[in-house]
């Protein structure tokens, strides 16, 4: 099932089961617990080489069940008695943090007395201090807050016996190949290592030959770029028309939980509220939104609670729900790896999913560039007619009556109330039903007019027509709108690290996106100086931007963001109380090789 990395094994579907893998016991409960019967490719190949001690590169991409790959052979090994943490796993994200640690306590039910702790930015210190001082046998975190610890002396490695790298590729693309490299090596020489990578360029190959020991490299067949298990759907709609269409999508369609995205913070609040005046259980989840409110958020869409999240795409990452039956790109996204993330969201692990992606005419050409890049065509849908609509409430209300008369007990006592008004007002029973329901329905029709629903589509359509309103508008408000380089809601700031450090603008975007909860339609121009960098992000950055900022490293440096009002330019501080992100000095000098 292995090699050695010059001669890679290729993965087949022909796995076995959990059973046969050889993992121990309480591990196997938990998996019988959760449903679990057939291990996916990457497991049935990852798992037995791992439960050997050999070091692996996996390359797999997000989905195909890579976490319980390395999760089940570290829980089936680790000492219980040792309070010292065993397994490192280093993730790029604190969204995928998170979920890498959920899956441990998932696969861990069945053990006692396993600690598992998630440890990134954005969370208080003191709940990860005291989590270590009581001891963990699982550490998961983002790699700049295990080198804060590391920095501190409050997270201790020299015991570790598993480290795990996930999203290698991410990690390194967002600028952490040099805090990756000082992990690796604070940790003991004879550990064992599990590296996992959706690609393999140059730089994943070597950090591979530099710390990992003759490892197996694991590769599961690709796929297509989209899973295939995802149905995918567009639909043209003219940006006026897109709160009615979604209204439409939602009542048609047979969905339990959806995530809509949007490209701007302000419109997941926007959208959310006008979901929530139409009676759909919504909620905003972006980068203002506080970590602690965001797991509340996700926890009430796990538990049914709530039923559809608006979202961007940095609010967004790593969210795995098993809920999440649909996406629906409202905003269509400008490139095709954001197109495939977001529909990653649904389709987990082998479930099926639907995808909506709302296209205006101007967008077409979006389209068949995601097409391409995909290699799958999307399927044009229409928008749900007025008589779609009708049909599908009416079922509902046929449902709701069904259920109210299987309530006997209650039927029998308006039952009376009903035949004492049929007597005395000499009324049919149909009218008085009719009646009823519309008390019930309140002043809402339960029917769309098809007329005059007709009527409105044409006056849209002649508007999305070109040379139409909506053209003209467009064309009045791109004469209106500020060249490049002069939107007043944008400053400069500057960050401290430049083409010295060998940063590029991927990387900026990244760490400041991921750590400070931005999204990509917050940066302007990007300027890399010999020694700094310059930066237009939004004019109106909050304290807790700059708090969350404060110890974000690029290429291993502190980035300091402070505005930029020339050569003498003071530190943008957060409110009196905050740490400034200068006091964060690190001692680089222990960390580095000899």
């Amino acid at each position: 099932m292995t090699s050695s990395d010059t001669d890679p094994t290729t993965v087949d579907d022909q796995v076995p089961t959990f059973v046969d893998l050889g993992l121990s016991e309480p591990v196997l409960k938990a998996l019988s617990d959760v449903g679990y019967e057939t291990p996916s490719a990457i497991q049935a190949a990852t798992i037995p080489t791992l439960l050997e001690g050999r070091d692996v590169v996996g390359l797999a991409q997000t989905g195909t069940g890579k976490t319980a790959a390395f999760a089940l052979p570290i829980l089936s090994n680790l000492d219980i008695a040792q309070k010292s943490p065993q397994a490192l796993v280093l993730a790029p994200t604190r969204e995928l943090a998170l979920q890498v640690c959920e899956a441990f306590e998932k696969y861990a039910a069945r053990m006692r007395g396993v600690h598992v702790l998630p440890v990134y930015g954005g969370q208080a210190y003191g709940v990860q201090l005291s989590a270590l001082r009581r001891g963990v046998h699982v550490v998961v975190g983002t790699p700049g807050r295990i080198m804060d610890h590391l920095d501190k002396g409050t997270l201790d490695l020299s015991q570790l016996r598993f480290l795990v790298l996930d999203e290698a590729d991410e990690m390194l693309n967002m600028g952490f190949a040099e805090d990756v490299e000082t992990i690796l090596a604070e940790t003991p020489d004879d550990k064992q290592v599990a590296l996992f990578s959706a690609t393999m360029p140059a730089q994943i190959r070597r950090l591979s030959k530099q710390y990992l020991s003759n490892p197996a490299e694991i590769t599961v067949k690709r796929s297509a770029t989209t899973a295939a298990n995802i149905t995918q759907r567009y639909l043209t709609v003219s940006y006026p028309q897109k709160v009615d269409a979604l209204t439409r999508i939602l009542e048609v369609e047979n969905f339990e939980g959806m995530i809509v995205f949007v490209r701007t913070k302000n419109e997941t609040e926007t959208l959310a509220e006008k979901l929530r005046a139409r009676g759909y259980s919504a909620a905003a989840i972006n980068g203002d939104v506080a970590q602690a409110q965001r797991e509340r958020t996700v926890n009430q869409l796990k538990a049914g609670k709530l039923d559809i999240l608006v979202a961007t795409d940095v609010a967004a990452r790593g969210l795995d729900v098993e809920r999440i039956s649909h996406v629906v790109n409202y905003d269509i996204p400008t490139d095709t790896e954001s197109y495939v993330h977001r529909i990653g969201r649904t389709g987990r692990a082998g479930r099926t999913g639907d995808a909506i992606s709302f296209i205006t005419p101007r967008e077409r050409y979006l389209l068949k560039h995601i097409e391409k890049a995909t290699k799958q065509p999307l399927t044009q849908m229409q928008l749900p007619t007025a008589e779609d609509v009708n049909s599908t409430r009416l079922a509902r209300f046929d449902d709701q009556i069904t259920e109210a008369l299987a309530n006997t007990a209650r039927i029998d006592r308006f039952r009376d109330i009903v035949a004492h008004y049929v007597r005395e007002h000499d009324v049919p029973e149909v009218d008085v039903a009719a009646a009823l329901a519309v008390l019930s329905q309140g002043e809402t029709p339960l029917l769309i007019d098809p007329e005059a629903d007709r009527a409105r589509a044409q006056r849209e359509e002649r508007r999305s027509e070109p040379g139409g309103r909506d053209e003209r508008a467009g064309k009045a408000r791109a004469e209106r709108a500020p060249r490049r380089g002069g939107d007043t809601n944008l400053s400069t700031y500057r960050i401290n690290v430049g083409k010295r450090h060998k940063v590029e603008p991927r990387q900026i975007v990244g760490a400041l996106a991921n750590e400070g909860g931005l999204s990509r339609s917050d940066f302007g121009k990007i300027q890399i100086r010999p020694d700094f960098s310059l930066v237009e992000l939004p004019a109106d950055l909050g304290p807790e931007v700059f708090s969350a900022l404060a110890e974000t490293r690029i290429s291993g440096k502190l980035i300091e963001l402070r505005a930029d009002n020339g050569p003498r330019s003071s530190v943008a501080r957060p409110p009196r109380g905050d740490k400034p992100a200068g006091d964060f000095d690190r001692k680089k000098a222990r960390h580095k090789k000899p």
